[in-house]
């Protein structure tokens, strides 16, 4: 959060009371912020928390103009904008960078943004200056990072300098190695308790929410009702205090790819293809642009080139 009084300063020009890297209509009246505080009532009122991932300006101001409380800024864009197979190529150069055109555009919702795979596991220390870059450069809100005990000391360090921390816990997309691939987690006893144990110390590290990805959903909802801080589920079923998509999994951009978690609320694939598809067709054909998008006029003489202008 960090916006006390909504007195911040834009890293463009200085002006008080901008939101950094936002429209330039920013400090016009705009619809109350999400914030860490209005997250932690919604899970007391029972209110579930809808958070979906943006990359980019263009989606980001249709996320938040749809009214989601929260977006994430995932290192998942390592698979769905870079093509990897996995996130453990993303940098936190490249989260900076993809923060930056997200905030400019988000007038509404809360921005949280993903540490990237080792940008914080060497040291608390370094932890918190990677979380102080995506704040500064980014124009993040939180941050969050992936892990239960191993990384209680890196959260409570950077808590300590006043970032709001979202946990995440269970499949934690990093540690695909480990895993062996992304497979559902915590599936015996002793798994669970851990990872009971890895949400509770998160919480008392000062986490102010926890990403519950890849686990049976019993036990997501036993663990959501055990903490006093919001869950945002994926792949964890209804239990949790929220829920959230990857964007292009949300829209059916990628019709290859559909794991059983997902919902697509749009089928939008097969209709970017066809855009384009007959975008090439009416090119090829000539029929694009027709008169209605091209400019008339006669061109006019140019000016004497000896002078400097009209006599």
């Amino acid at each position: 959060m960090l916006r006390a009084a909504r007195m911040t300063t834009s890293p463009k020009n200085g002006s008080p009371g901008e939101i950094p890297g936002a429209a330039p209509d920013a400090a016009k009246p705009q619809p109350r912020r999400v914030t860490v505080p209005s997250l932690g009532r919604l899970k007391r009122e029972g209110q579930a928390i809808a958070m979906v991932t943006a990359y980019d300006a263009t989606f980001a101001r249709l996320v938040d103009e749809a009214g989601v409380d929260v977006i994430l800024v995932g290192d998942s864009l390592g698979m769905v904008m870079q093509g990897h197979p996995h996130t453990l190529e993303v940098t936190l150069e490249h989260m900076a960078y993809h923060a930056r055109c997200v905030r400019r555009a988000v007038q509404r919702a809360h921005l949280v943004v993903d540490l990237p795979f080792m940008s914080y596991q060497v040291s608390p220390e370094q932890a918190l200056m990677s979380a102080g870059r995506l704040i500064q450069e980014g124009g993040a809100e939180a941050v969050k990072l992936e892990g239960g005990a191993r990384v209680v000391e890196a959260a409570r360090k950077i808590v300590s300098a006043g970032i709001p921390v979202m946990g995440h816990v269970g499949l934690t997309p990093q540690s695909v190695h480990e895993f062996g691939g992304f497979r559902v987690q915590a599936r015996d006893e002793g798994a669970a308790e851990r990872l009971r144990q890895d949400a509770l110390a998160l919480q008392d590290a000062g986490a102010y929410a926890i990403v519950l990805e890849g686990i049976p959903a019993p036990l997501a909802r036993q663990v959501s009702d055990s903490l006093a801080i919001p869950t945002i589920g994926i792949g964890a079923g209804v239990g949790c205090d929220g829920q959230v998509l990857v964007m292009q999994d949300l829209l059916g951009l990628d019709d290859r790819f559909k794991p059983r978690f997902v919902k697509r609320y749009a089928e939008l694939a097969a209709v970017v293809r066809g855009a384009f598809a007959e975008f090439a067709r009416e090119v090829r054909e000539r029929r694009f642009p027709a008169d209605e998008h091209s400019f008339a006029g006669e061109v006019r003489p140019a000016p004497d080139a000896a002078g400097y202008g009209p006599a």
